[in-house]
């Protein structure tokens, strides 16, 4: 089945193109910019030229239609013609509570998607601009929704569920919810699969580590905890996000420097994390190449991530029923990083976890990076969100047909 799968921001497109009858990525590509007049488009085939041109992307429905004409362009492209793609795969951060798995788009999915929008103000609205762009210059194709948050739908009430007073959750709504749903599901399958193990008789920690951070304990295939929440904020410390701050320090902000809910919002948000330590960058790289010219407060921010990282993965261990079997890095900075892989890692012996600093030399590819002794392996996994949503919208199409 010849899948599109897009992924829509409110300013950017990314896209790729399976054959998810034989799991290969056909191509893909990244629209920025757009509503500018000096917009960049990217596109990548197999086989093919690079391109990378700058362009006048006015919108995103232009910007679909140029993703289409690009994948049947004579030269460049990689179908013969539109007809050939059956479905099209949405990524949706969030789909409230209501959603425990990826849906077929009707208008009362888009209604839930913009109603969701309180809990991703940022994502949602751009992920709908998607959806209907495609809808438009594809109505007879079907579309479906992966969202973010369905795979932590599987979290008891006790991880999901704040200590507030009960109306909070009943009438508001008001609880975790979980993303990097998408990516926690891939690589612990894959992991699985590389430990030669059943999803369902495997217990891991999967480590979701880019700009945006989340650590999820996966128990038998299913999410039970995580560390991101009502928003996506909380937990580990991000590339501009706080992380963990005591609500006593948000009080503070407003009372005594009566900063308003906008203000507070963007230094949480926007000017925290990496970023705000280190007063120079959000990018992970650059924050270690300051802290290795002695930078102090590059140096503080990394073992400020790594504290953290830690303090997380242990508690999320003891969600997991006595068994722990793998530790699991992925994404741009667990993909990548040697260093905070290695600075993650230290002490984690407690669980049985040791890490091999020659095998955790290595970046962007699959391994175990744990000693041959480890009781817990400790295993990069790059993450495959595309190829996660293209298979799911093919399940769900396939059903449509029986």
């Amino acid at each position: 089945m010849i899948i599109l799968v897009i992924n829509s921001g409110s300013s950017s497109l990314k896209f790729q193109l399976w054959d998810t009858d034989k799991k290969i990525l056909l191509c893909k590509g990244l629209e920025e910019r757009i509503g500018l007049a000096d917009g960049i488009f990217n596109y990548e085939a197999n086989g093919k030229e690079k391109i990378k041109e700058t362009r006048s992307i006015p919108n995103h429905k232009v910007g679909v239609q140029m993703v289409l004409d690009q994948i049947v362009d004579p030269k460049h492209g990689v179908i013969g013609s539109i007809k050939e793609i059956e479905a099209v795969g949405h990524r949706v951060v969030s789909g409230g509570a209501q959603i425990t798995k990826s849906e077929l788009i009707t208008p009362e999915m888009e209604q839930l998607i913009e109603d969701s929008s309180y809990v991703a103000p940022l994502h949602n609205p751009a992920n709908l601009i998607g959806i209907r762009a495609i809808k438009d210059l594809l109505p007879s194709v079907p579309n479906v929704g992966v969202f973010d948050t369905a795979f932590h739908s599987t979290m008891p009430e006790e991880a999901f569920i704040y200590a507030l007073k009960w109306e909070y959750y009943e009438k508001y709504g008001i609880r975790r919810f979980g993303f990097h749903g998408t990516s926690h599901q891939y690589v612990s399958r894959r992991a699985a699969e590389m430990l030669g193990k059943k999803p369902e008789e495997f217990n891991c920690i999967t480590c979701h580590m880019g700009n945006g951070v989340s650590l999820t304990a996966v128990k038998g295939g299913k999410s039970v905890d995580t560390s991101l929440g009502f928003g996506t904020m909380c937990g580990i410390p991000m590339g501009t996000r706080a992380g963990d701050v005591d609500p006593a320090v948000i009080v503070y902000l407003m009372d005594d420097l009566k900063m308003d809910v906008k203000k507070v919002h963007e230094l949480l948000y926007k000017e925290s994390g990496f970023k705000g330590i280190t007063g120079l960058t959000n990018d992970a790289r650059d924050v270690e190449e300051a802290a290795s010219k002695g930078n102090h407060r590059a140096e503080i921010a990394l073992k400020i991530f790594a504290h953290h990282t830690k303090k997380y993965i242990g508690a999320l261990a003891t969600e997991l029923g006595g068994r722990l079997d793998a530790i699991i890095f992925t994404a741009g900075i667990g993909e990548n990083s040697t260093h905070l892989r290695e600075l993650s890692c230290e002490g984690l012996e407690v669980l049985g976890a040791k890490l091999d600093k020659s095998k955790n030399n290595v970046r962007s590819k699959e391994a175990i990076i744990s000693t041959d002794d480890s009781k817990v392996k400790i295993m990069i996994v790059p993450t495959n969100e595309e190829l996660m949503i293209a298979m799911d919208t093919q399940d769900i199409v396939k059903g449509l047909k029986k």
